[in-house]
């Protein structure tokens, strides 16, 4: 990996991007501690220090939340309008035809997405400026205020302006634009949860952290790289006055092709209600106010019904998105127009069923294996609660491990380009 980056640099091109990129996570850092008005700021911090809930979203907007920055919702609106469409397109007809369109069609698709962010970017804001004004942490909140109205459209216009510096990323520099800028919002929260962890130190429990921490880092890495390999062969084949040699290769299966996806569905789905709670705790009702608390004991961050809800709606999740990603009936039509089929099993339905079966048994493996992730930062807080904020969540780990993967594998691939344009010259 250290031979990848030294002769990326060495690479004017490729050392271009990488700075790019670099300057433009700078630039997103430099945001993170641009203050939007209007917030008592020891109120803030007094909620952030008690609600599980803010602040495992803050780690998302790399601390940007409890600053009230502009970026305090991070891109989590484009991140949610990203997925409405993508099963959108798995149930409306036009845009499943737009999706098979090549690049155009995904113009399209992407330039929708970006429509759809904006009124979620909105509804966002609202109801986290009336989360905040319910814990007495806004100085006013009143729609008819100028003063609520700018700060709605100053989180709305954070949430855009991270969308637009995303996508230059995308063009201009190397990897995902989206997944670099959560990644640097995770990495820029360790400094400050290594500085609470240091005024009063566990030592013990921070090396079995950090021996946890290697053992899922390396089964990160095993599971997302993990493939089933089915081996397909092709017939020859006459095309015009052509023919065509038949062939062997394989089709990847990835154990974990949903990616980080049922994660987000499932916390989306948890978190719902303790949000709605958490308005109504302060209300003057004594039932509402009761139900309200007793909602946001049963699915605060370090309760049991918490972990086991998440665990069995990520595992649920992960098959949902993988029907939704996967097709099998596609896949076998595409093997039977192209005269491929898989040794042992005949062409059309077998192949589909066949595919189906094998696609289900190994989502199990990855099913299981985000589901421990995902209730990997409740273990950790029980079995060592002096760690505090060092536990970062399986979540943020999974993600910054595979941006940092899938960063490397696409330097190795341009580093190959540049040597298969030399050979050619």
């Amino acid at each position: 990996m250290f031979d990848a980056l030294i002769n990326a640099f060495r690479a004017p091109d490729i050392r271009r991007r990488i700075l790019f990129v670099l300057g433009m996570l700078i630039i997103v850092r430099a945001l993170a501690h641009v203050p939007v008005p209007g917030v008592n700021r020891e109120a803030l911090n007094t909620l952030f220090q008690n609600n599980q809930l803010l602040g495992l979203l803050d780690i998302f907007s790399g601390g940007g939340l409890s600053s009230f920055s502009v970026i305090g919702m991070g891109v989590n609106p484009y991140i949610n309008a990203s997925i409405i469409m993508t099963l959108m397109q798995g149930v409306i007809p036009s845009l499943q035809a737009l999706s098979h369109e090549g690049e155009y069609g995904r113009q399209r698709i992407n330039q929708y997405t970006r429509y759809l962010t904006v009124p979620l970017a909105l509804i966002q804001g609202y109801g986290f400026l009336a989360i905040l004004n319910s814990q007495g942490v806004l100085t006013s909140f009143d729609l008819a205020s100028l003063l609520t109205v700018t700060q709605i459209i100053s989180l709305t216009a954070g949430t855009i302006l991270l969308m637009w510096l995303g996508e230059l990323i995308t063009e201009k520099g190397i990897g995902n634009g989206i997944s670099f800028i959560i990644f640097a919002g995770i990495v820029g929260r360790v400094p400050i949860a290594v500085g609470q962890f240091l005024e009063a130190p566990d030592w013990g429990a921070g090396i079995a952290l950090a021996v946890v921490g290697i053992i899922t880092i390396a089964g990160i890495v095993y599971i997302q790289e993990g493939q089933r390999r089915i081996p397909v062969q092709y017939a020859s084949r006459v095309r015009g006055r052509r023919l065509y040699q038949g062939g062997s290769t394989f089709l990847p299966l990835r154990v974990n092709q949903a990616g980080v996806i049922p994660i987000i569905f499932a916390v989306s789905i948890i978190l719902f209600p303790v949000q709605i709670a958490a308005y109504f705790q302060s209300s003057q009702v004594k039932v509402v106010a009761d139900v309200a608390q007793g909602i946001q004991s049963l699915l605060g961050t370090h309760s049991p019904l918490y972990a086991a809800l998440y665990f069995a709606l990520t595992v649920g999740f992960t098959y949902f998105y993988t029907a939704f990603t996967f097709k099998p009936d596609d896949t076998a039509d595409q093997l039977r127009k192209n005269g491929g089929f898989i040794p042992g099993i005949r062409p059309g339905n077998p192949t589909r069923d066949y595919l189906q079966t094998v696609v289900f048994r190994i989502t199990i493996a990855g099913a299981l294996f985000l589901g421990l992730v995902a209730v990997m930062p409740f273990v950790l807080s029980q079995a060592f609660p002096s760690l505090g904020g060092l536990a970062l969540g399986g979540t943020a780990l999974l993600i910054v491990v595979s941006v940092v993967v899938e960063t490397m594998k696409q330097v190795e691939a341009q580093l190959m380009m540049r040597n298969y344009e030399g050979f050619i010259r």
